[in-house]
């Protein structure tokens, strides 16, 4: 399922029964779909963070997949995909990344990152792998909490946001943050989009100053239609004008 601006939203409040379908071999971006299990190629720590998230989201359908095909096999062998699905109780899908700690943990301590979507697509997972490839290169590209990244095109077709914020998991709180494991643990933080403008007010006020406009404004966080919180150059200069 592909969204836009125009129809993101209807998929929040879920009325039909789900069917889940966990893609097996090539890029979910390209491959076929197969009903099939991959849980026997997770590592034991990505075995721990699947295991987690199920005992957090014990009403969300929770699929196992594949990260996108490429590069990212070289930096994160073992790195796959959890995604849970959204309940009449709780909308939105979860992508979570499991299997990132095993390649860039240091002394038992390292990350996974988990995004909130709108819908269930390919590009969901591409977004995490890209971020996963970025973290992954070590040194100044290593992300931790307050960082941006890039995406290189909208999170969504149609939105303004193309940067990603990390985050701490305001809406699910510590308990899917800390995540122990038996030689460490694993931090699983938000990956939030947010717009150029909002990417630059945070590098010039910091992230707690750009988190309280966020609140402020009580932005739906997976909505890919949103307007800046911050508003852009353009937006500065028709105020100029009229002024």
């Amino acid at each position: 399922m592909v969204l836009g601006c125009e129809n993101a939203m209807s998929v929040v409040a879920v009325s039909e029964p789900i069917t889940i379908r966990v893609h097996c071999g090539k890029s979910p971006a390209y491959g076929s779909w197969h009903d099939a299990a991959m849980d026997h190629d997770l590592s034991p720590a990505a075995a721990v963070v699947r295991d987690h998230l199920a005992a957090r989201f014990p009403a969300r359908e929770l699929t196992v997949l594949p990260a996108t095909q490429g590069p990212i096999y070289e930096r994160v062998p073992g790195l796959h995909m959890i995604r849970l699905a959204p309940t009449r109780e709780e909308g939105g899908w979860l992508y979570v990344t499991a299997g990132l700690w095993d390649a860039t943990q240091h002394h038992g301590h390292g990350l996974e990152f988990v995004l909130l979507a709108p819908d269930h697509d390919p590009r969901h997972i591409e977004t995490l792998t890209m971020t996963a490839y970025y973290h992954a290169a070590g040194g100044s590209f290593a992300l931790d909490h307050g960082h941006t990244v890039p995406i290189g095109r909208p999170w969504i077709r149609g939105s303004a946001c193309r940067f990603l914020v990390v985050s701490l998991p305001y809406l699910w709180g510590p308990s899917l943050e800390m995540c122990s494991l038996p030689e460490g643990h694993a931090r699983i933080l938000w990956l939030l989009p947010i717009t150029r403008a909002e990417r630059n007010f945070k590098h010039k006020h910091g992230l707690e100053a750009l988190e309280q406009k966020l609140e402020a404004a009580r932005i739906a966080p997976s909505d890919p239609c949103r307007k800046s919180v911050i508003p852009g150059w353009w937006q500065r200069m028709r105020r100029a004008t009229a002024a």
